[in-house]
Parts: C-alpha cells; sequence; structure tokens
C-alpha cells in the first residue's frame, strides 16, 4: 500500500470532536508515508467533509476488525482472536482503503506487528495524544486532522486514538494466559504490546488521502 506520509509536521492542533471512540486489539493495516514537506509550507485548512470520510473510513476498519475479532474469541477463545489479528487484519484494511479511495490503517507506539510501526508524522500524533492523556484528558473525544502540501501534491491526514477494551485485555493486558503468550511469541517476536490497563491508549487509526 502507498506511503506518502511527511517527514516532519508544522503547527499541527489536536481537534476536540464529539465522535464516538472507536477501538479494537492490536495493530494492524496501512503503514502510511514519509515525504518532506517544504519548510515553509504550513498546514492548510482540512475541509469538513474529509474529516467526515475518515471518521466513516476509521469506523468501517475499526467495526469489520471488531466483529472478526468478536466473533473469534466467542467460537475458540483468545488465541484465535491472535490468529485473526495475524492473518486477517491487513487485508481488511487494504479492502477498507479500497472501497473508500483512502489509506486507512493503525499504528502504535508499542507495537505488535513491526510492519505498522508510525512514520514521523504518526510518531508525532501518538505522542500528543500521549500526552495529553497523561494530562488526564478525555481520549475518546480527540481527533488530530490536516491536509499539507507537499511538493506539487496536496494531501489530508487524519488521526484518532485507539483505547484499549476490556475484551482486549486478554491480549494487551496486564494478566495474559499463558497459551495466549505462547502464540504471541510465536506470531510476533518482539512484541511490546502488552501491560495495557482498560482506558489506555493503544494506538490510532489513520488516514491519508491525495487532494486536488
Amino acid at each position: 500500500m502507498p506511503k506518502h506520509m511527511p517527514k516532519r509536521r508544522t503547527n499541527t492542533l489536536l481537534k476536540i470532536t464529539s465522535v464516538a471512540i472507536l477501538s479494537l486489539a492490536g495493530t494492524a493495516g496501512t503503514a502510511l508515508a514519509d515525504d518532506t514537506p517544504p519548510e515553509d509550507t504550513p498546514p492548510e485548512d482540512t475541509p469538513p467533509e474529509h474529516v467526515a470520510e475518515a471518521r466513516a473510513a476509521a469506523q468501517q476498519l475499526g467495526g469489520t476488525l471488531k466483529a472478526r475479532l468478536v466473533a473469534a474469541m466467542k467460537a475458540a477463545g483468545p488465541v484465535a482472536a491472535i490468529t485473526v489479528c495475524a492473518e486477517e487484519a491487513y487485508g481488511i484494511a487494504a479492502q477498507v482503503s479500497e472501497d473508500t479511495g483512502m489509506d486507512v490503517g493503525r499504528s502504535a507506539l508499542k507495537l505488535r506487528n513491526p510492519g505498522n510501526a508510525p512514520d514521523a508524522w504518526e510518531r508525532t500524533v501518538l505522542e500528543q495524544f500521549l500526552a495529553a492523556q497523561n494530562r488526564g484528558e478525555n481520549l475518546s473525544t480527540l481527533e488530530h486532522s490536516e491536509t499539507v502540501r507537499t511538493g506539487d501534491e496536496k494531501v489530508f491526514y487524519w488521526a484518532k486514538p485507539i483505547l484499549l477494551q476490556q475484551p482486549c485485555t486478554a491480549c494487551h493486558g496486564t494478566n495474559i494466559a499463558p497459551e495466549v503468550t505462547a502464540t504471541l511469541a510465536d506470531y510476533y517476536p518482539g512484541d511490546q504490546a502488552t501491560g495495557f490497563k482498560v482506558g489506555e491508549l493503544r494506538g490510532i487509526f489513520t488516514v491519508k488521502k491525495k487532494l486536488p
């Protein structure tokens, strides 16, 4: 999937919204890009319709993957959910990206899948959300969006926190069953995505769209 996110971000803001929280286990999907915008190019105003499209795309990704995870856990427990994340999540994100015409995915600071490592833009936004959490802010009301011109290309970027929900503690929490730990080690030898508590920042949904 194409990667076009800039290596640096200038003058961006966290924006408060009333959109409902989107949450699910793990990180998978599109790792977004790293082109560098000119130093003198500030973010432009973001058309509200692009924000609405990004929210809808993230809801589609989150809802589809969450439904698959819940079904797998009900059928065969957390180990089956790990298999879904490892084998299906990328394809789900790719399908949502194709359906919406945007690059839609997830990223995190504490990774499970190394393929979802944040680029510079994503890392900056993740760190902003983490700082907001440390200040005691309600992350479910936060999102971030900006439009940046990179050379001749104008790109819209959007991100929203993913907060850990109770079912996700089976694979991401502080008390993980031995069989789950063993399966995680098989799929993700370098796993960092454990030790989270309910409501904590797990990662972000990310959306990128080229604009005319």
